[in-house]
């Protein structure tokens, strides 16, 4: 989930090689398990990640989401 979240947060230059991007969240999305919610809120509570983090990667991934419709 590392490069996943590294392209979202803006850590990897995401848009100049879509390709790669994809096929990590095909990846990521293959072998992830669980409820989602459930996750961010375990990895919020235990530290791994902090609310602005997550409040960037969701920005993030809305306008991912409006560009891909």
């Amino acid at each position: 989930m590392n490069n996943l979240y590294n392209a979202l947060s803006g850590n990897v230059p995401m848009f100049g090689n879509m390709q790669n991007f994809i096929n990590q969240f095909n990846q990521f999305k293959n072998t992830f398990s669980g409820d989602p919610q459930q996750k961010v809120q375990q990895m919020l509570q235990s530290g791994q990640i902090t609310q602005e983090q997550l409040n960037k990667a969701q920005s993030l991934a809305q306008q991912i989401q409006g560009m891909m419709r």
